[in-house]
């Protein structure tokens, strides 16, 4: 998963797309950014959060954008399930 398919998987999962903004800061909505150098390395970090009023919040940075993906989708994943729009399927 990349922030290409991420928005695939989470829309299969009954996840707004405007809940969720790849590349941009965007108020009102989780937010998967590539930012610069993480923790002194050389490759790219990138920073997950949900933004509101212009303040991030729950931020993480991770140095793989794959990692990223999946805790951003972890996360929205965990959501659905609590409010109770997936579950397991009737037997």
């Amino acid at each position: 998963m990349n922030t290409q398919s991420i928005m695939r998987w989470l829309t299969a999962l009954g996840v707004p797309p405007e809940v969720v903004s790849i590349g941009a800061e965007t108020d009102n909505a989780w937010c998967v950014l590539r930012g610069g150098d993480a923790s002194g390395d050389a490759g790219p970090s990138w920073e997950v959060f949900w933004r509101e009023q212009g303040n991030r919040y729950d931020w993480a940075r991770f140095s793989s954008e794959q990692v990223a993906c999946h805790y951003l989708f972890g996360r929205l994943a965990w959501a659905q399930v609590a409010r109770g729009a997936v579950g397991l399927l009737p037997g």
